[in-house]
């Protein structure tokens, strides 16, 4: 019977190879994805386990507002403060660098690696943003934090030096959904209030001083 898999995601991929590096002894291999993936043999709640570290890229998903509120000349900015939003992944037909290709491709990448493995554990930053984005990594994946049949980890570390590696390794939590929905409510109310006053201001100042005609006023 083979061994269970156990996935591993931290925010960045220099930081998924310091956690592969000091949790394998070294043992591992490499191979390429859309972030690395170290992959190697191990112990994990004291049975043999197949590991495999990958990471994200800072946050999987951005917010924003439906297509019915885009259109300016038909929306009141007063409108937008009760508009619902959504969630939406980076456009993958846009890419103006290295790091939004990447970002276009991660909730794939985290799907396709997610396949098999009855083990998540997630190590990113250790406050409200690393929260967050912890339940954005359980979306993509597939997994679910009250799951017992798959089940989801939160590691708790200061530093990726090889103790606090270890110290969180052996002392693993759950993710705190809480501190993850304060976020969500900070990034609506960063959205509704910038998003309103941008296009109220640009609308306001619009014919009054002509080299501000073409722009957008934010």
């Amino acid at each position: 019977m083979a061994p269970p898999k156990v996935l591993m995601i931290a925010e960045k991929p220099s930081i998924a190879l310091s956690i592969a590096s000091t949790t394998s002894g070294g043992q591992m291999h490499s191979r390429k994805g859309t972030t690395d993936v170290h992959e190697f043999e191990g112990m994990f709640n004291g049975f043999p386990a197949h590991f495999k570290v990958t990471s994200v890229i800072g946050h999987v998903f951005s917010v924003d507002f439906p297509a019915k509120y885009q259109d300016w000349a038909a929306t009141d900015p007063a409108d937008l403060f009760q508009a619902s939003i959504h969630k939406t992944e980076a456009n993958p037909k846009v890419f103006k660098s290295r790091s939004s290709w990447l970002q276009a491709h991660i909730c794939r990448h985290l799907s396709q690696e997610a396949r098999g493995c009855s083990h998540l554990v997630l190590w990113l930053d250790c406050d409200r943003e690393g929260e967050n984005i912890c339940f954005e990594v359980i979306q993509c994946t597939g997994f679910q934090a009250k799951d017992d049949r798959r089940k989801v980890y939160r590691a708790r570390f200061s530093s990726v030096t090889e103790k606090d590696i270890l110290k969180a390794m052996n002392c693993l939590v759950e993710p705190n959904e809480y501190e993850a929905l304060a976020v969500d409510a900070r990034q609506e109310i960063d959205l509704k209030v910038g998003v309103a006053f941008t296009r109220f201001q640009t609308s306001y100042f619009h014919g009054k001083y002509g080299n501000l005609d073409s722009r957008v006023i934010s």
